[in-house]
């Protein structure tokens, strides 16, 4: 996906990113024209129209089930692709290039911006109403509204939350969990001295998105727009705020640098080596999983802020996307809006017993509360704490159209924090990197 483009397809490439640009100085919400996708009609032999559809997203194949059981007009081909660049987007991109890609896929929010520069999907604008809309959390409107064009319904929003071992912070004389940031470096320090084998929490070196999630909460703004072109400023004051802290908690051994949902992390979690994790709404379900003879063991809570006010960034998050070339827009969109919006599309996926996502539309957070089993966290109501988070996302971010080379750079640097790196060459490479893709797509970058 960062090959130099062919002369017409540049054009449509710089035409889309002008509009994107623009889109991140004011995320215009288009009032809906057209239908709202919310029907499709059967194919002319009477039978129904049968979508594919990509995703890798915990219970999408019970969602499927569950769609296809209860629908006549429209059914679903799916196929499970794995998540990440060098996984299921590699497949994606090859396939829209190859002119057979699936009908409908998820992607995240961070990637939808660059399949959209590529002319991979389809502006879906005419079929989401202002009513499917005003069902989802504005700020997931907000990422997947590109140019004033809706370009994906949102699966879910992925607010911060902070999940820990109270049973250790008890050992450790913590009485509650940090508020503030400088709270949570003190019981760091507490958490050392008294149970010295276990640590407070782990750099991801090979998961740019938390460090991303934390300059977001952070008011930071790596991506806006100035006329039609593009300021890249992944190296601002909120941001190297949130690297100074974090590097200075990995040269003090407070913190582990430990691959992401590792063998190595798993270990750390099962041994009580590490006491807590910055995360997600969507962590709840990776941590039953994870360590499930930890039940009882573990809460959650709201994740840390520099003010002790609630303030939250989104660390991942998914959509569906349309393909460029697919004939069956609006019964994609059936599905889709049935997935996100219905509380059985999302009671079919929380009901899996894998996944505690948190809904996009605020309406089905009963249905996904009910579906969830919150015994490993000792009956405690942790939506509540998801939906306060939620609340608190902070407003007006946007991603790049380039992503994947601005995490790819980040990452390669990461990789070297155990050799003498740092955090802040991390977010350096990443703006370097950002900067000449960008140059190299033909994207305006102001200076």
């Amino acid at each position: 996906m960062t090959s130099s483009p062919s002369p017409a397809r540049g054009h449509r490439t710089r035409r889309i990113a002008v509009a994107l640009a623009a889109s991140a100085v004011s995320v215009a919400l288009v009032a809906g024209c057209g239908s709202s996708g919310d029907s499709a009609a059967p194919a002319g032999d009477g039978q129904p129209v049968t979508i594919t559809f990509w995703g890798w997203a915990k219970g999408t194949q019970e969602v499927v089930n569950a769609f296809n059981a209860s629908h006549k007009d429209v059914q679903v081909a799916f196929e499970a692709i794995p998540s990440g660049v060098a996984g299921g987007y590699a497949k994606i991109a090859n396939a829209v290039k190859a002119g057979n890609a699936p009908d409908l896929f998820n992607t995240e929010y961070g990637q939808l911006p660059d399949f959209v520069s590529q002319g991979a999907v389809q502006d879906i604008s005419k079929l989401v109403s202002s009513d499917l809309k005003g069902r989802y959390l504005p700020q997931s409107v907000e990422l997947t509204t590109l140019g004033g064009r809706s370009w994906a319904l949102p699966l879910d929003a992925a607010p911060q939350a902070f999940f820990y071992r109270k049973d250790l912070f008890e050992k450790a004389g913590i009485t509650a969990p940090p508020k503030t940031w400088d709270e949570y470096r003190a019981d760091a320090e507490m958490l050392k001295k008294a149970v010295p084998d276990s640590r407070i929490g782990t750099f991801f070196p090979d998961d740019p998105s938390t460090l991303e999630a934390l300059a977001w909460q952070n008011g930071a703004h790596w991506f806006t727009g100035v006329g039609d072109a593009w300021r890249v400023e992944l190296n601002g004051g909120e941001t190297n705020r949130v690297t100074d802290y974090w590097q200075k908690l990995i040269s003090d051994d407070l913190v582990r640098v430990q691959p992401s949902f590792s063998q190595q992390w798993t270990a750390s979690l099962q041994k009580g080596e590490t006491a807590a994790y910055v995360g997600a709404a969507w962590g709840g379900g990776v941590l039953k999983g994870t360590v499930p003879d930890a039940s009882g063991k573990w809460a959650v809570a709201p994740v840390p802020s520099w003010d002790g006010k609630p303030a939250s960034g989104m660390l991942g998050g998914t959509t569906f996307a349309v393909s460029k070339e697919s004939k069956k827009a609006k019964a994609a969109l059936e599905f889709a809006t049935w997935a996100t919006t219905t509380p059985e599309g999302i009671q079919a996926r929380i009901a899996s017993g894998t996944s505690s996502m948190f809904p996009a539309a605020p309406a089905l957070v009963p249905a996904a509360k009910a579906a969830f089993n919150t015994d490993f966290y000792g009956g405690q109501d942790i939506y509540s704490v998801f939906s306060a988070a939620a609340e608190s996302i902070k407003p007006n971010w946007q991603w790049g159209p380039a992503m994947a080379a601005t995490n790819g750079s980040i990452k390669d640097a990461f990789g070297k924090l155990t050799q003498g790196g740092t955090v802040q060459a991390g977010v350096d490479a990443g703006q370097q990197a950002t900067v000449a893709e960008m140059k190299n797509r033909g994207l305006k970058v102001a200076q």
